[in-house]
């Protein structure tokens, strides 16, 4: 028989891709809030209930689940929400394992790049260094304690926390945002344009997932980030070649974003770069490690 997978985050794009990719060495079910398939099953974090057939003889729980970061301005009440789709939510599926007694072979949870603060400096950072000190920072440092609590509490024989850069994908996410505006050849980056921008490929962070899913040694934190260190201009830029577009526009000004977007401008205006050195040590290896190739294989089609 197949191990089963459970996977939260179900809407998610890593999500979906990533069951593509698992769902032939594995039984893939997800934990959604609104069932519409036979491997899903519901819960509901404003209620804490969760339907408890989705852990009958499960193995390991990827924990994609987490509100976007980016989709609405930093409000308080949107921080708490930020907060709790990571937070409670891995405590309620502890609750549940607890309840039923259960021990995964591993608890695997995303995380951020953010982890070392929203700023932008020479320093490329390791897994060795400390987190920062700004909101972004506090959302990663209380999801990766939540996640270490299935280890703590002997829930889990090992936990992984896959800190992501932002994920390039034609599909969702900033490559999506970016096409539009470059397309009609009016794209500019953002800023200075200098600020640092880790990326990865969708295909990298799915094969990170698997990688670390059928390694049993893989255990803690790894900077799923590409090689290659980029910035905001170097994207933009580069996007518009491989699309052969014109890039003629002055940069967007930083206080329009911040006028536009309030505390949230800052994850758009800064960056730093941080190593993938870790995860490569280990045997895995980057399918697109190059912008150029990246943005060819996902703009070309």
């Amino acid at each position: 028989m197949k191990e089963v997978v459970l996977i939260t985050g179900a809407g998610g794009l890593v999500a979906k891709e990533l069951a593509k990719k698992l769902e032939k060495d594995y039984t893939i079910r997800f934990l959604t809030r609104k069932k519409k398939h036979e491997n899903e099953f519901e819960w509901d974090l404003s209620n804490g209930t969760i339907d408890e057939n989705a852990f009958e003889n499960i193995s390991h729980i990827i924990h994609l689940a987490g509100a976007n970061i980016s989709e609405k301005r930093w409000t308080d009440e949107r921080k708490k929400e930020l907060i709790s789709s990571r937070v409670d939510s891995a405590n309620l599926i502890l609750k549940t394992l607890q309840k039923k007694n259960i021990k995964l072979k591993s608890f695997i949870t995303a995380s951020g790049i953010n982890y070392y603060g929203t700023k932008t400096t020479d320093k490329i950072f390791t897994e060795k260094d400390g987190p920062g000190n700004d909101f972004l920072s506090e959302v990663v440092i209380l999801w990766e304690r939540a996640a270490d609590d299935f280890k703590e509490q002997n829930l889990a024989e090992r936990v992984v926390k896959i800190r992501t850069a932002v994920v390039l994908s034609e599909k969702d996410g900033a490559l999506k945002k970016m096409l539009p505006t470059i397309k009609s050849g009016i794209g500019s980056p953002l800023g200075s344009g200098k600020q640092y921008m880790p990326w990865i490929h969708i295909k990298d962070i799915c094969s990170i997932y698997e990688f670390a899913l059928k390694n049993s040694e893989i255990d803690g934190a790894y900077n799923a980030v590409s090689p290659q260190h980029i910035t905001n201009e170097d994207l933009t830029k580069k996007m518009a070649e491989v699309l052969g577009k014109p890039l003629f526009m002055p940069n967007v000004p930083s206080f329009v974003l911040k006028l536009i977007f309030g505390e949230l401008s800052d994850a758009l205006l800064e960056g730093s770069r941080a190593s993938s050195q870790k995860i490569q040590e280990t045997g895995f290896h980057f399918e697109f490690p190059d912008l150029t190739i990246t943005l060819k294989d996902l703009l070309k089609k």
